[in-house]
């Protein structure tokens, strides 16, 4: 897929991965791949999760073309 240029696309293809997620996907990253700050709790909502792995290129994700018209 195409780099997101779009912070748009970015929050609908995030939202999209994080209901999987709530829904019992499996995290597509590994432990030792989250970024790590000591002084802050690692990041466990879904949310977080999505919005990590679509900035990582792990979301695949087909944008339709345009109706003809719209």
């Amino acid at each position: 897929a195409a780099p997101i240029d779009s912070r748009f696309l970015f929050v609908d293809i995030a939202a999209m991965r994080a209901k999987q997620l709530r829904r019992g996907a499996r995290p597509r990253l590994d432990d030792d791949e989250m970024p790590v700050d000591a002084n802050r709790p690692q990041p466990r909502k879904a949310e977080r999760v999505a919005m990590e792995e679509v900035r990582r290129g792990l979301v695949l994700y087909d944008v339709p073309p345009a109706k003809p018209g719209v």
